[in-house]
């Protein structure tokens, strides 16, 4: 049912199938067990129970559920689950109407009481009953609409967006988690740009990732300057053809970097003599927004640390100019990016959406130029593993000193030394930690 059967009938059914009964979870478990032996009961308590179905080699992931009733309360953050005995009254709680269609097994018979099958032939986005009571019922249904939009192709009905329009204060009452859940699917499909877009003019965003709309920046005709919103989405159309043409899969970090790496600029923004604008330090600055958004909708602590260290690096190449960085500054490139440089590839190159060919040729070539060293450097010195020549037992056996911040401070300096002047050698590093030492005491 639901999504299963929208798939099926647009060709794309993959190895998930969903089907929803009148029978209890305890029901439902017991028989699934008679099947599979890999059952699961995560979402027990909303009625549903899952499992692993082998048939003709193919592995299913089954997921079964009892027919629901449940409803949002005005002044609950989560759904009151209540289970229901009748499949239309379970298929007029569903979201849209392309997946409020079922198929009943064993006979196969099509059951499609709200015209999702021909939504689907028009590639239109509807709710079964009225917008208003869907998404007072669950106000995620807004959030899924700009999902659907982008994951599906679809439009949305006029009368679904006035609704989003004029409900969004509804959305406040959904927890920060499944706010999260559905901008990260958004943001993970192949085009989330119809999403994005709709979720601005919807002024949906402006609960959930207020930093989105703000990069409407107003552009007058005497202070000329990208329209930094426009800009950032197709910073992460580019981002994700990059992610695809070097075989990638789908990656939320990278995305997230992309569409939040000028968030700071509203906020740095000044008119220059000249008609000139600029966003000095809107790096730092919008890696700072990064994570206090992020932090916000309970993203993870490693999602916000890489995406925020992102957003923070994404103006670092623009000075390696023509290409003059010394070996120091480019393990130094590679030593920031850590486990992001891959990632800090992607950004940096989609962020260059200038029309001018010559300048996306030169900004292209340097950057080749960049990859080129970074590949010969890690070649030579082994970067991924970028460490000095000794390591703390070494230093204290060198120094004759005890562990303590003394340590840290010797290692902190052979680092520095090991980023500007490469692989030294023990012996060597040896002797400069000790002339070191000497200018310490």
């Amino acid at each position: 049912m639901g999504g299963s059967v929208r798939d099926a009938l647009m060709g794309r059914l993959g190895n998930d199938l969903d089907f929803t009964t009148s029978a209890r979870p305890d029901d439902i478990e017991s028989l699934l067990h008679r099947v599979s032996s890999t059952v699961w009961t995560v979402g027990k308590a909303f009625g549903t129970i899952g499992c692993k179905v082998t048939s003709g080699g193919v592995e299913w992931l089954i997921e079964v559920t009892t027919f629901r009733a449940d409803v949002y309360r005005h002044e609950s953050r989560k759904p009151e689950v209540s289970f229901g005995n009748r499949l239309s009254d379970d298929l007029v709680r569903r979201d849209f109407t392309v997946n409020s269609m079922a198929i009943r097994v064993p006979e196969t018979k099509f059951i499609d009481p709200f015209g999702g099958l021909d939504d689907l032939a028009e590639g239109v986005l509807r709710t079964p009953g009225t917008p208003e009571d869907s998404f007072s019922d669950d106000p995620l249904r807004m959030m899924r609409a700009a999902r659907f939009s982008s994951q599906l192709g679809f439009r949305v009905a006029p009368e679904v967006v006035a609704a989003m329009t004029a409900m969004g204060d509804r959305l406040d009452i959904v927890s920060a988690e499944r706010n999260r859940d559905e901008l990260s699917k958004l943001v993970l499909t192949d085009r989330p740009r119809a999403g994005l877009d709709l979720l601005v003019q919807t002024s949906l965003a402006r609960r959930v990732l207020p930093e989105l709309p703000a990069l409407k920046l107003e552009v007058d005709e005497h202070h000329r300057h990208k329209d930094v919103y426009e800009h950032s989405l197709t910073v992460l159309d580019q981002s994700i053809a990059l992610e695809k043409a070097r075989g990638h899969a789908p990656d939320l970090i990278g995305r997230m970097a992309a569409l939040l790496h000028d968030i700071g600029k509203p906020a740095t923004r000044k008119f220059e003599p000249g008609g000139k604008v600029s966003f000095h330090h809107h790096d730092v600055v919008g890696a700072k927004m990064t994570r206090k958004r992020l932090q916000k909708l309970h993203f993870s602590n490693d999602e916000i640390k890489a995406i925020a260290k992102l957003v923070e690096l994404h103006l670092r190449f623009h000075g390696y100019g023509d290409g003059n960085w010394t070996d120091s500054a480019v393990r130094r490139y590679v030593r920031d990016a850590g486990d992001e440089l891959e990632r800090l590839h992607i950004l940096t190159r989609a962020d260059c959406t200038t029309r001018n060919k010559r300048k996306a040729t030169r900004l292209r070539t340097a950057y080749d130029d960049l990859e080129g060293r970074i590949d010969d450097l890690a070649a030579q010195e082994e970067l991924d593993a970028m460490r000095p020549d000794l390591n703390g037992d070494q230093i204290i056996d060198i120094l004759g000193i005890e562990p303590g911040p003394a340590v840290g401070k010797a290692y902190r300096h052979l680092l520095e030394l090991r980023i500007d002047r490469g692989p030294l050698g023990e012996e060597a590093a040896a002797a400069e930690l000790r002339r070191w030492w000497a200018e310490q005491a």
